[in-house]
């Protein structure tokens, strides 16, 4: 049996967004489990998906507990037969539709990713969609798989019993930021896999990808306390504390520089898209003013149009 968890601070934003991929895949021994907060104020998704483990651990026949976030809409309707594949493999703890290799810390996307199967819709500027990587699998880079990460993205994760069972999110770290990749660390350091695979799923969310700044980065500060030296070597930086800060610091320049190419890009883009429209603009304005430019050439020649308008006659004298 699947069970399905999700908390709530927004009920309208759930009936819209969660509630109608779950009504898609739930099969009918399903369990769903809403799970209302007392306000933004007083949420912590720590402590609310705790609460949800402990829900989904007294629950017979267990096969895994999928933690929603409640913008997030799953639309793939092969969603528990995928799961129920990765799971199979006892070694499995986690699995996602978005993950990396190569991460350090909560920014997961600076690392190397290998599988975005999602799609991101935005309402601002009379809304709009920008489809992860791999959403559209036949499109997807060279570089795309599904298989073994080092952490997923957590608005959409699959645990598996042993997890379940095992494990919980770490509430000293914070309110919502760095819950996921914590997890991931958790579930590798006790020998089991974190997966991902692709799974369609729509992610309702404003163009302010972080809304709390000064939240996350307490939360990347204290995550990256808790597992300094404890990462595998692939997502460690080696030295001292001042030579990973050096390190941190050339990061971020190099980061700089690319958000400036990329900011040329786009003007070089814009502009490039303004002279296509202008140099339609001028063409449809040359054709539309044909008329009149024949009618101007005909006065100043001393002609007029024939009534018929095939063939110009002289212009009549004017009456005195």
């Amino acid at each position: 049996m699947i069970a399905f968890g999700c908390a709530i601070t927004d009920h309208e934003l759930y009936r819209r967004c969660a509630e109608p991929g779950l009504q898609l895949v739930a099969e009918e021994d399903s369990k769903i489990m809403p799970f209302g907060s007392a306000g933004l104020g007083d949420a912590s998704i720590f402590r609310n998906y705790n609460l949800l483990m402990e829900e989904a651990s007294k629950l017979d026949d267990l096969e895994t507990l999928v933690l929603l976030h409640q913008d997030a809409q799953i639309v793939d309707p092969d969603f528990c037969q995928k799961i129920r594949g990765v799971l199979s493999d006892p070694d499995v703890g986690l699995v996602g539709c978005a993950g990396a290799i190569g991460v350090r810390n909560i920014a997961w996307w600076d690392g190397s990713v290998t599988l975005a199967s999602f799609s991101h819709q935005y309402e601002e500027y009379g809304g709009g969609e920008i489809l992860g990587s791999t959403f559209n699998i036949e499109e997807a880079p060279p570089e795309a798989r599904t298989g073994e990460v080092d952490t997923i993205d957590g608005f959409m994760m699959a645990l598996s019993p042993w997890v379940v069972e095992n494990i919980r999110f770490d509430e000293s770290l914070g309110r919502f930021h760095g819950y996921d990749f914590d997890i991931c660390q958790q579930v590798r350091a006790a020998g089991k896999k974190v997966m991902t695979e692709h799974i369609r799923v729509i992610h309702h969310h404003s163009l302010e990808l972080i809304g709390d700044v000064e939240g996350w980065v307490a939360a990347h500060m204290r995550v990256a306390d808790k597992w300094d030296g404890k990462l595998s070597p692939t997502q460690t930086v080696p030295g001292d504390w001042k030579e990973r800060t050096r390190w941190a610091e050339a990061r971020r320049d190099a980061a700089l520089m690319q958000a400036n190419a990329a900011e040329l890009a786009r003007d070089a883009a814009v502009l490039d898209l303004q002279r296509q429209l202008d140099s339609v603009t001028d063409s449809a304005s040359w054709r539309l003013t044909k008329p009149l430019r024949w009618l101007k050439s005909l006065v100043r020649r001393g002609e007029q149009p024939s009534r018929n308008g095939n063939s110009p006659g002289p212009m009549p004298s004017r009456q005195r």
